[in-house]
């Protein structure tokens, strides 16, 4: 439940959701539910319990990298009274497609004969790979351009008055969203619509080839307080040998001529289309979770200098990789980043601790980041109702049905965790269901379900279904948390903890061994890819190599961590020494590349309290030593 809504303004908002552009030619352009987006702009946005899960550095400049949605941590920022210099976001396209990652299960370190063929086998079989889905970019143009006014508004709120927003799409939805910022920032603060072109290979098709995204760039207030830094573009390496450069003069007879000099110059002002390369698949800068959309470190590069000046406070709200906040941090910018997907927040933090940055991870306790990302949760729920089953009679509406022997077929309704404004049950949500929903059903049906994640007020709720119900269907309200609670699976790990001598130390230090571990989630996932791989080469007449753990299963862990200040098992967490391990199997030690194997263990010089464990999945578990 939130604790309240946070104004999106002080004042009562002004203008709507209608974008009402088209007045000379009496066109107006519309989109479904602007009552309702208005409706929940003017409640506010939802503020919720916000919990620190791990301090990294001092971090005096208060950066953080936040778990949650864009609402909620705006009102989060907002009722700290935190103001940002420059917003950059990179939101879902509307693309149609579902994004993954590539999920390596490491080599055994407790085999040596892996670990030889390691270093002589870098492309081994032993390194298979399965797909884990991120996020799904499956919109329809309505709601995703109410989604998108909602998360305007809210970052809009937070931004100071001399901050810079750019919002990086493409041709699916971009010139759509160019009208939303018409309407929320104002057409008179729109600086450029900047091309992000680059160079990639094409098949031959019926169109040209798309090689660019786009990047509209607005302002909060139109009155040139605004930061910019011209940027320009680099003197090509023959003129600079020459080191000379031309300016404009008048002579003694008023003739203006350009005449040569020795000042150096600066090159050319950097004009509105960008020639930035796509990250190299082998690139340092490359993630090793390969995010697909992942933006190259040079583009945001430009944005940063050219918006911001150090010290200042850059956000992204659909942070991703991280690369805005690593890229702010390295040109002495405080940032914050902002993800819902627990693989985002998890790349961000190693990323960021591997450049030696200082900054807090927290979340949002709003209910919907209690597993891995919403698309998953979302699967996770529909296996967890008791009895609900996809029913190709109901409209797309309904999550599905439940039969019953009293009731019969009872039509389900669940909130769409990648849309906030399904997350709260209110009377326009209740009026939607009631008068457009309902009244399209089977004849026949008696009750429906309607699950809710949060709600204004259940007699509230009730009240105003007794007054508008005016079918003969009864309405069953259920909290999705009581399932949500039970949606996260730990995993399971043997370990042993003593003090050794390392082999030339003068020292002892402590010592954790990893002898076993099991993740079952992750065993269900290699269940259904092997099944899915035996299947297909069925089809093919082809063998299939099947994904295989051993019996330790320490291949499943990507990282490990030791907290030695604090034993709190809900408190933050402090890590004091880790190791992450590569998809070929080197070792990151406490945010330093090497080309060490691992070996099973993890080391500290001061007694562990807690130990974390992460697996290939990206699912952490925390166990008290």
């Amino acid at each position: 439940m939130a604790i309240k809504y946070i104004p999106y303004f002080p004042n009562t908002l002004e203008g709507q959701a209608l974008l009402d552009n088209f007045v000379r030619t009496q066109r107006m352009l519309r989109y479904r539910e602007n009552d309702m987006v208005v409706e929940r702009v003017m409640r506010g946005m939802p503020l919720y319990e916000m919990e620190s899960q791990e301090v990294v550095g001092k971090n005096p400049n208060n950066n953080m990298v936040i778990r949650g949605e864009c609402l909620s941590a705006c009102a989060y920022l907002k009722e700290k009274g935190v103001k940002i210099d420059l917003v950059y976001i990179d939101p879902p396209f509307a693309s149609g497609a579902d994004y993954a990652k590539n999920v390596y299960i490491r080599r055994n370190p407790k085999v040596a004969a892996t670990t030889k063929q390691a270093e002589t086998e870098i492309d081994s079989e032993e390194l298979r790979t399965f797909e884990e889905k991120m996020y799904g970019d499956i919109w329809d143009k309505e709601r995703y351009l109410n989604w998108m006014y909602e998360n305007l508004m809210a970052i809009k709120s937070v931004m100071s008055e001399t901050a810079s927003i750019y919002v990086h799409l493409d041709w699916h939805i971009g010139h759509y969203v160019k009208i939303l910022m018409d309407e929320i920032f104002g057409e008179d603060n729109f600086k450029n619509e900047i091309i992000w072109y680059y160079r990639r290979w094409n098949i031959a098709g019926r169109d040209f080839a798309k090689n660019h995204d786009t990047l509209f760039w607005y302002t909060k207030n139109n009155d040139n307080d605004h930061c910019y830094n011209q940027l320009f573009i680099p003197k090509s390496e023959k003129s600079s040998a020459q080191g000379k450069s031309w300016k404009s003069v008048i002579g003694e007879d008023g003739i203006r001529r350009s005449i040569q000099t020795d000042e150096p110059t600066k090159g050319v002002p950097m004009p509105d289309v960008w020639e930035v390369s796509m990250i190299n698949p082998v690139a340092e800068e490359r993630t090793s979770v390969g995010y697909t959309t992942q933006k190259p470190e040079a583009l945001l590069e430009r944005i940063i200098k050219a918006s911001s000046n150090e010290g200042m406070l850059v956000a992204d709200f659909f942070g991703g990789s991280g690369v805005t906040a690593a890229v702010a941090s390295k040109l002495g910018r405080r940032f914050i980043h902002c993800d819902i997907g627990i693989n985002s927040i998890e790349t961000t933090r190693d990323r960021l601790r591997k450049a030696g940055a200082e900054f807090e991870v927290m979340e949002i306790k709003d209910g919907v980041s209690l597993y891995r990302n919403p698309v998953q949760t979302m699967e996770k729920l529909k296996s967890l109702i008791p009895g609900l089953r996809n029913e190709d009679r109901l409209d797309k509406f309904w999550e599905g049905s439940i039969n019953d022997t009293q009731d019969g077929m009872m039509p389900v309704y669940l909130p769409n965790l990648m849309d906030s404004s399904t997350r709260l049950l209110d009377t326009a949500l209740m009026n939607r269901i009631l008068k457009e929903a309902m009244p399209d059903l089977p004849d026949g049906t008696k009750k429906v379900i309607v699950y809710y994640i949060d709600i204004t007020s259940t007699e509230e709720i009730r009240q105003f279904i007794k007054e508008q119900n005016d079918t003969l269907m009864e309405i069953e309200l259920r909290d999705l948390k009581n399932i949500l609670d039970h949606v996260i699976v730990g995993d399971d790990a043997e370990f042993t903890v003593n003090e050794v001598k390392p082999e030339g130390k003068m020292f002892k230090v402590w010592q954790v061994s990893i002898n076993r571990f099991f993740s079952d989630r992750l065993g269900r996932k290699i269940e259904e890819f092997n099944l899915k791989g035996q299947q297909q080469a069925l089809k093919g007449n082809k063998t299939f190599k099947p994904i295989t753990l051993s019996e330790e299963g320490l291949e499943a862990i990507e990282y490990l961590s030791l907290d030695c200040t604090s034993a709190d098992a809900s408190g933050p967490w402090h890590s004091d020494s880790e190791i992450l391990i590569g998809r070929l199997g080197h070792v990151r030690k406490n945010g330093v590349d090497t080309k060490d194997f691992w070996d099973g263990n993890i080391t500290s010089e001061d007694k562990p309290l807690r130990l974390k464990i992460r697996n290939v999945c990206g699912d952490e578990t925390i166990y008290v030593i």
